[in-house]
Parts: C-alpha cells; structure tokens; sequence
C-alpha cells in the first residue's frame, strides 16, 4: 500500500467529490450527499439538508486546485487550510479502523471536515513527494481527477467508461487502418 488506510481513503473521497462537477454533477440532491457521507465512510455530523449540499458541493474547486497544484503551491495551500480550520491532529480509533488522525472535532461541519481531511492525507502526498500520483484524465474530452494509487504508475483515465471509450477509438482507429 501506497499510502495508510485513512490518507487513501481521504484522497479517493476528495477526488470522487472533485470529480463529482464534471458534467454531468453527480452531487445535486441531499440523497446523493448522503450516499456519498457513507460510501466513504464518514463519521461525525451531517446536517443532511440542502445548506450543507450547498456548502459541499462550493468546496469542490478549492479541492481540485490543491489537488493538482505542484508541490511548493500544494504545501501554501495546505498550510493555508490548515490554519483556517484550527486544525489539531489527533489519533482516534473507532468503527472498524485502527488508529488514525482526525484533526477537527466530529461534530465541525461537514464542509469543514472534508477540507482539513484532505488537506491531511495531501501532506503525505507532498512529503513522500508522491504528486505524480494525482492528474487528469488522458481522455481529450474529460477533466477529471485521476489518483493512480497503484504500484506500477499505470493509472491514466478517472474511470472504467473514460477508459473504455479511448480503448474502442484506439481499435477503431487501427481497424480502419488510421493507426
């Protein structure tokens, strides 16, 4: 493993919630908020409504800037969230996990959990000087986030479809003889 359990799981969580703008935005309903709460695993407070939809889905930008800022920038912008939010790593065990660091109390707002999370798992990113493990998708017509958490480097698309779509042009593009 690349990276501890909570620093993945944080990095997966903030690329899926980034990528969630791409068109189209699969964050419009509380429900999708919800399901997105547990897919990742969060504890802690969720409001459920429309405010802190509305709250999430505005920290999106700020999480994709430091997601795919270069490192010196990544480092300012992480200090910078960091500072913002009081933050105070602390280990915590709970539910199925071992020790892990949370750095805000479980009952911050959502929207304030999710910045500092990342923020934290992006400090390993930086230290272990891993930034060439988050990019974008190698498909012309996709900007989504690509985290490529596995050993060989291969990772070049943001999902199976992105994928799946260059793969069927590169064949057809070598059975009508264009490649």
């Amino acid at each position: 493993m690349v990276f501890a359990h909570d620093t993945a799981l944080a990095l997966q969580a903030a690329a899926a919630l980034v990528n969630s703008a791409e068109p189209p935005d699969t964050l419009t309903t509380v429900a999708e908020l919800d399901a997105f709460f547990r897919g990742y695993e969060y504890t802690g407070r969720h409001d459920g409504d429309r405010a802190e939809l509305e709250a999430v889905r505005a920290i999106r930008p700020r999480l994709r800037t430091l997601m795919l800022s270069p490192r010196n920038e990544a480092v300012d912008l992480v200090n910078e969230m960091l500072a913002e939010h009081q933050a105070v790593p602390q280990l915590v065990r709970h539910g199925a996990y071992d020790w892990h660091l949370h750095a805000v109390d479980d009952d911050a707002p959502l929207t304030t959990r999710l910045v500092v999370e990342t923020a934290m798992a992006m400090i390993d990113v930086i230290r272990a000087d891993e930034m060439s493990r988050l990019g974008t998708c190698a498909d012309g017509d996709c900007e989504s986030i690509v985290l490529d958490l596995s050993r060989n480097r291969s990772k070049r698309f943001c999902s199976t479809a992105c994928g799946n779509r260059n793969a069927v042009a590169a064949y057809r593009a070598r059975q009508s003889g264009d490649g």
